[in-house]
């Protein structure tokens, strides 16, 4: 694909996989162009599954009463149908990207027919077929589906065949006994915060389409919010599970690069560089779910049987935390970085948690991060973007001629946010060694802090905000920095901004953070965000487990 060709032109590459995109919709599953008209941006509170009339009173009950856990049982049991389960999530799926653009491709017709043949196995064996038996789940565009195009969002993809490979996580899944039925949305480059990209368009926040879903797994944390799924996957190398997982009001958990099998993806960069790894994760609408999801995926220590890069560590199920004889956790608190300052609803949302937890017979520890760079949130994003941006990179938008989004051309780094370490003077490493000590460096700063408090988790930001206007999430400085030191990180959703009760002065930096606007974010989602350190899933799903509990009181 040339851009001095004077026909065809990108966008006309770019019609012709809408139309395919559309056509692949069931004509019976389409919204009117009235209702369609008459939605409004807060989606989840029209309840437009039901307004639609597309879904039945069970389909309704299926996608929205039950967690995968509980599907899991009703399935295997033979209580309900994978055909019938599948039918109503992809109805449902359909209807959410009808109106927040958070798929890519639809294989509906052939995730029928996979449930059908998991129902006959089911009553001719008389057992399931595996752990994960008729559950429908949805994957990120960057998983490569044997018959399907992984664009990730750049047209001059386009011109690449469907896949005649699948994802070794695709493999995986399949033999546990899922059900593949779509993919999902993400921002041209999968660098950026905002699912936008010139083929399949920008993804919409259900909870409010005035602001971003987040990225770059952005389709599926406004899939799961919508219900079109109960169980996805995305990926994180700075915060693409979890900046999704908080915009949308969803659970979303960044493992230990390599617990989950992540080889034979298209990403569209360069791989086997330097620096933080990219990691496949879940995001879901409980706890239990992504515990769900880790224990069967990472299960016996199998999964690198499907992924050469994979660890072939077990799932511990019975792991206890360091001080919880009495129940207790000591729960570390990440202060604010004075060069990153929290939202007013984020500040109040932390703070109702460590009272909580405090109530709650917790011992929570400050953490002072914020005067020195060995523990700095503001050095460990300069640190994981220097590493971006070190090596060359294949430049895939320029040969399609489409224009970079709007989100890709603002081009966010905080490379020289907050000061500079002491033993450099005003430049960056330019050296990739001296980059790989200071990275050691800082990791057993961190080290040492959680060895001498004692600590069992973090508790934390997921950003310094929460889902804010398209194009204005800027940095992802509070979860990068646990990319940089590879460990895992869960979100657990928690309140919501207030106009009333975040009603106090904010004033932002030089284009350092997002602005905010009381009015424009009031009834986003808040959260939390739950880490241990490296290896230590286990601790950290069990550690959110304790933390939730006391924070529904």
């Amino acid at each position: 694909m040339s851009p001095s060709l004077l026909s065809p032109t990108w966008q006309d590459f770019v019609a012709q996989k809408r139309q395919e995109c559309q056509d692949k919709l069931p004509r019976e599953w389409k919204l009117s162009e009235a209702t369609l008209k008459a939605v409004p941006q807060h989606l989840l509170e029209y309840d437009l599954p039901r307004r639609s009339g597309l879904l039945t009173e069970e389909e309704l009950d299926v996608t929205e009463n039950y967690t995968a856990t509980e599907l899991l049982a009703k399935l295997a049991s033979g209580q309900v149908t994978s055909l019938s389960v599948t039918t109503a999530f992809s109805k449902r799926a359909a209807i959410a990207q009808q109106v927040t653009s958070c798929l890519t491709e639809t294989f509906f017709p052939a995730a029928l027919d996979r449930a059908r043949y998991l129902d006959e196995y089911l009553q001719r064996e008389r057992k399931p077929l595996g752990p994960l038996h008729g559950l429908p789940v949805s994957i990120k565009d960057c998983f490569c589906v044997k018959g399907l195009q992984s664009t990730v969002g750049y047209v001059s993809c386009l011109n690449t065949p469907p896949s005649t490979t699948e994802s070794a996580l695709v493999t995986q899944l399949l033999e546990l006994g899922a059900v593949l039925y779509v993919k999902t949305n993400v921002p041209q480059t999968m660098m950026t915060a905002d699912s936008e990209n010139n083929i399949f368009g920008r993804t919409l926040n259900p909870h409010n389409t005035s602001l971003t879903a987040g990225g770059s797994s952005g389709g599926e944390g406004a899939l799961v919010a919508f219900r079109g799924s109960i169980l996805g996957v995305g990926t994180d190398i700075a915060g693409s599970i979890r900046i999704p997982s908080l915009c949308c009001g969803v659970y979303g958990f960044k493992p230990t690069a390599n617990r989950v099998p992540y080889g034979g993806q298209f990403c569209g960069a360069m791989e086997g560089l330097p620096g933080p790894i990219a990691c496949a994760g879940p995001l879901g609408h409980s706890l239990a779910d992504i515990k769900l999801f880790m224990d069967v995926v990472v299960g016996d220590g199998s999964a690198w049987k499907y992924d050469a890069s994979a660890f072939a560590v077990p799932w511990n199920k019975s792991i206890t935390l360091g001080s919880t004889q009495n129940g207790s956790l000591n729960i570390g608190v990440l202060s604010e970085d004075s060069h990153f300052p929290l939202h007013p609803p984020v500040r109040r949302a932390l703070k109702r948690a460590v009272d909580a937890l405090t109530q709650a017979g917790h011992r929570v520890i400050q953490i002072d991060n914020d005067t020195k760079d060995d523990l700095s949130v503001a050095y460990a994003s300069r640190l994981a973007f220097q590493y971006f941006t070190y090596p060359p990179h294949e430049d895939l938008i320029e040969p399609s001629g489409e224009p970079p989004v709007t989100s890709v051309a603002k081009q966010s780094s905080p490379m020289f946010t907050g000061p500079l370490p002491v033993e450099q003077e005003k430049e960056p490493y330019h050296k990739i060694n001296d980059l790989h000590e200071a990275r050691e460096k800082y990791a057993d700063s961190w080290r040492r802090e959680w060895v001498t408090k004692k600590l069992d988790v973090i508790l934390a930001p997921g950003a310094q905000n929460t889902a804010v206007a398209h194009d204005t999430y800027g940095w992802p400085p509070y979860t990068v920095m646990w990319n940089l030191l590879d460990y895992p990180a869960c979100i657990i959703p928690y309140g919501a901004a207030s106009q009333e009760l975040d009603d106090e002065e904010f004033k932002t930096g030089d284009d350092v953070q997002p602005d905010y606007h009381p009015s424009e974010v009031h009834g986003a989602p808040c959260a939390i965000q739950v880490i241990t350190p490296r290896f230590q899933d286990e601790q950290c799903l069990a550690a959110a487990e304790l933390i939730e509990q006391a924070l529904r009181k």
